[in-house]
């Protein structure tokens, strides 16, 4: 039964940065491209990033391109998204996703982490 398991959310002030980690078993990570959600109080859960499975393409929703980076080792099976400069914006929950197909709609993604909570205080 595949599983992923996000960790690293926290409360921090603005300008911040955080790393989550999101550890994935019972599939076969480095086949699967890998994502990050957030999501709002009520807000639509949005993209936010998204690598490909060799790591070799990433790809960003604007609000985070040059603030965000994602990585990936395929040897822990853990996918990792690095929050730089964070804004009170970027208060979500943030999950992690996992789907065989590249590209940013959730619709895309057939496995998903339980969120981790950020919150970033001005």
């Amino acid at each position: 039964q595949a599983q992923l398991v996000e960790s690293g959310g926290g409360l921090v002030q603005a300008g911040d940065s955080l790393r989550l980690s999101c550890a994935a078993s019972g599939l076969t990570f480095s086949i699967y491209t890998m994502g990050w959600f957030r999501q709002a109080p009520g807000k639509e859960r949005e993209f936010v990033a998204m690598i490909r499975r060799y790591g070799d393409n990433t790809y960003y929703a604007d609000s985070v391109k040059g603030r965000f980076a994602i990585s990936r080792d395929n040897a822990k099976n853990t996918v990792y998204l690095q929050m730089n400069s964070l804004k009170p914006k970027d208060t979500a929950a943030y999950y992690c996703a996992a789907g065989l197909t590249y590209g940013p709609v959730s619709s895309k993604y057939d496995y998903w982490g339980q969120g981790t909570q950020v919150t970033v205080s001005s």
